[in-house]
C-alpha cells in the first residue's frame, strides 16, 4: 500500500464517484484530468489516495454533472459493496448492529478521517429509538460525505419495510439551496445547523436482518480487511513509509539510508532519530524486509 501522509481514501471510493458521474454522461477522461487523477491509480480499489484528491474529484463531478446534490444522489444510487471490502463485510453480518460494529472497525479502509473518539459511529439510545451519530471531525469541510452516508441509510430504510425505521435527520451544515432533494430522499423532519450529524432511528432497526452473503464469506473478507487495516496503520508510521520506499528497490542495490532519506526529504540523522523513536533502526527495517522477501521467494 502506497504511503500517503494525512487523511486518505481508498481508490475504490474515488472510482465509485467517477462511475456515478459517467452514468450521468460525464466523460471519464475529462473528469479524471480535471481531478488530476489517472485511471491506473483507480484500478486497485485498495490503493490509497489523499483525501484531498477525493474532494477535488467530488467538486469537479458536481460541476460537470450540473448537480449540486450529487452527494445525496451518490448515497441514493451507489452500492459501495461493489467498491470496498468494508461494505461487503456488512452484507455478511446478521444484523444492522453487527454491521455497524464492523463498519467502526473497517470503515477507515474506505475513508480514513479523524473522529472525535476511537469509533466513528456512536449509538445514543432513547425511549424506543436510537440516534446514530457520525463523529467525524470538521464535517462541514466535506458535507458531501455526510450526504452520501445518510442518504444511503435513508434510502435503505424506506426500502426495508412499509413503516421506515428513519424518524429524523440532523446535519451540522447549513440548509442548502437544494433542500427539496433532502425532503424527497429523507421524508422525515430535518434539522440543519445542528450540533451533530445524526439520524434518529426506530430501535428495532438495530436488530433488522441483513445476511445477504453466506456466513463463511465473513471470515474470508475479514481476513483480507485485517491485512489492509494493518497496512493502512503501518503507512502512518515512519517505518511504514520507509518500507514502502524500500520494497521497489531492494533488488537494485540502491537501498541505502541516504537514498531513502532523500526521498522522504529528511537528513540521514533525522531519519535515524525518528526511527529510533519508533523503536527500530534503518538496518533492522532493511533486514526484516529482506527476510520477508526471501521467504516469499522460497514459497
Amino acid at each position: 500500500m502506497t504511503a500517503v501522509t494525512g487523511p486518505t481514501v481508498a481508490a475504490g471510493t474515488a472510482r465509485a464517484w467517477v462511475d456515478l458521474a459517467a452514468a450521468r454522461g460525464v466523460g471519464r477522461s475529462a473528469l479524471l484530468e480535471r481531478s488530476q487523477l489517472d485511471l491506473q491509480a483507480l484500478e486497485d480499489q485498495d490503493h490509497r489516495l489523499p483525501l484531498a484528491k477525493l474532494v477535488t474529484l467530488i467538486r469537479a463531478a458536481k460541476e460537470m454533472c450540473s448537480d449540486p446534490a450529487l452527494g445525496l444522489h451518490f448515497g441514493e444510487t451507489i452500492d459501495c459493496a461493489d467498491y470496498s471490502v468494508a461494505s461487503m463485510i456488512s452484507y455478511a453480518c446478521e444484523t444492522v448492529a453487527d454491521a455497524l460494529a464492523q463498519r467502526n472497525r473497517y470503515g477507515r479502509l474506505m475513508v480514513d478521517v479523524e473522529c472525535e473518539g476511537p469509533d466513528r459511529y456512536l449509538l445514543e439510545r432513547t425511549q424506543g429509538s436510537v440516534w446514530l451519530i457520525d463523529t467525524r471531525k470538521n464535517p462541514n469541510e466535506i458535507p458531501e460525505l455526510t450526504e452520501a452516508l445518510f442518504a444511503r441509510i435513508a434510502s435503505a430504510s424506506h426500502q426495508q419495510r412499509s413503516t421506515p425505521f428513519l424518524q429524523a435527520a440532523h446535519f451540522t451544515h447549513a440548509e442548502p439551496a437544494y433542500r427539496a432533494e433532502y425532503d424527497r430522499i429523507f421524508r422525515v423532519p430535518l434539522v440543519f445547523g445542528s450540533h451533530r450529524n445524526a439520524l434518529l432511528m426506530d430501535a428495532a432497526w438495530l436488530q433488522a436482518g441483513i445476511t445477504l452473503a453466506p456466513s463463511y464469506v465473513f471470515g474470508i473478507l475479514s481476513a483480507h480487511a485485517e491485512a489492509l487495516l494493518k497496512s493502512l496503520d503501518a503507512s502512518k508510521t515512519l517505518r511504514g513509509r520507509v518500507e514502502s520506499l524500500l520494497m521497489p528497490i531492494l533488488h537494485t542495490g540502491d537501498a541505502s539510508v541516504e537514498a531513502i532519506a532523500g526521498k522522504l526529504g529528511l537528513s540521514r540523522q533525522t531519519l535515524f532519530r525518528r526511527l529510533k523513536a519508533e523503536g527500530v533502526t534503518f538496518e533492522r527495517v532493511l533486514d526484516d524486509l529482506r527476510h520477508t522477501l526471501a521467504l516469499h521467494y522460497l514459497q
